[in-house]
């Protein structure tokens, strides 16, 4: 099994009991983050794209390309690209860029985004959002691997004998995956390219994921690939570890209850009825180490996924004391609970290649 961090870059990290940071410290917060989670042992570190006053994450190419100045040995995933906002072939540019500086270490994840407020930035139709995801992705696939692209969609001009420079490090090209929270639109798209999916499985019921997680399985085989070698990430929130199932409880229970004040307006829209619904039927990870590992093992029982998206700053982590206490969870977690995981499910994702002795390009 595998691990990928992943953040939004909130302005406010460090708990509502201290005072927020500047936006440059902020930023290098999550700098020092990424370096923390390849210490710690996670395999890959994700950022967000969001356009949201709330948050700092509209430049994830920008934000991994400093990481993988920091870093060595850790993949560097959006979590997710939103490709429908952006023009393609800068799309294809960037992040071509980002998997050269980063010694070939870029996972693509994409999506049609979420947020509201982007559309309206961009002034773009929310009714195309999902087309422009579709054509936009169908140009960067070939722009990554052809010369002399001649091409003409319905959201940006033709192109005529293009090529972009740099091309992927990695060849053929970096991985895509295809982020999938609601909609089998993301699903279909990911199943059509036999590409990877990631599936958020964030405030919803499992019920309501494994339902997306079933469809791309069948769309797989329709589209001629082979549905038993899907590659799936999951996503679970971040974990509050302790020696005690009850004290682990005790401690999320005012957290749980502000996220949900925070996320959803009427409590009724929320699709769990308490906490330990939530932990039962949902991806929270509250309880002792041997719970936590138990639930992990049914949900990939479930999911069948290779990579679990642990949270490090989120539903649970935004309302703690400070990121110094979440930390101590996740390096509980990776003592505790990831071996396990590690030795019971095995792949070959990610695997590094023997190393060079090259090092990534250093500011």
């Amino acid at each position: 099994m595998k691990f990928l961090a992943s953040t939004l870059v909130p302005k406010h990290s460090t708990g509502f009991a201290q005072q927020p940071l500047s936006q440059r410290a902020r930023f290098r917060e999550v700098v020092e983050l990424a370096r923390w989670a390849e210490d710690i042992g996670y395999d890959a570190f994700g950022v967000g794209e969001r356009h949201n006053p709330a948050l700092l994450s509209s430049s994830p190419a920008v934000i991994l390309s400093h990481i993988a100045a920091r870093t060595r040995r850790i993949r560097l995933v959006t979590t997710v690209a939103v490709l429908s906002l952006t023009d393609p072939v800068r799309s294809a540019e960037d992040y071509a860029t980002l998997d050269h500086l980063s010694d070939g270490r870029l996972d693509l994840i994409i999506g049609k985004g979420g947020d509201a407020v982007a559309p309206s930035v961009f002034r773009i139709d929310q009714a195309d959002l999902w087309d422009r995801l579709e054509e936009g992705y169908e140009l960067v696939r070939r722009l990554w691997r052809e010369e002399d692209v001649h091409w003409q969609g319905r959201f940006r001009p033709p192109l005529s004998g293009a090529t972009i420079e740099p091309h992927p490090l990695q060849q053929p090209a970096p991985r895509v995956w295809h982020g999938s929270a609601t909609s089998r639109r993301s699903t279909e798209l990911a199943a059509r390219w036999g590409d990877p999916l990631y599936c958020a499985n964030g405030l919803g019921r499992d019920e309501t994921y494994l339902d997306l997680v079933r469809h791309y399985r069948e769309r797989l085989a329709h589209h001629g690939h082979d549905a038993d070698a899907a590659v799936v990430a999951v996503g679970v929130h971040s974990p509050i570890i302790t020696d005690r199932s009850q004290d682990a409880l005790a401690i999320a229970r005012p957290i749980f209850e502000a996220s949900v004040r925070e996320h959803f307006s009427h409590r009724s829209r929320f699709p769990f009825d308490s906490l330990e619904d939530f932990v039962e039927n949902g991806s929270a990870l509250v309880g002792t180490a041997e719970q936590i590992t138990e639930k992990l093992l049914r949900t990939h029982a479930k999911f069948g996924n290779q990579v679990f998206g642990v949270g490090v700053e989120g539903f649970f982590s935004t309302y703690t004391t400070d990121l110094a206490t979440t930390k101590g969870y996740l390096e509980r977690f990776f003592g505790e609970v990831a071996p396990t995981l590690r030795v019971e499910i095995p792949n070959t994702l990610w695997t590094p290649e023997p190393e060079s002795g090259d090092l990534p390009i250093t500011a």
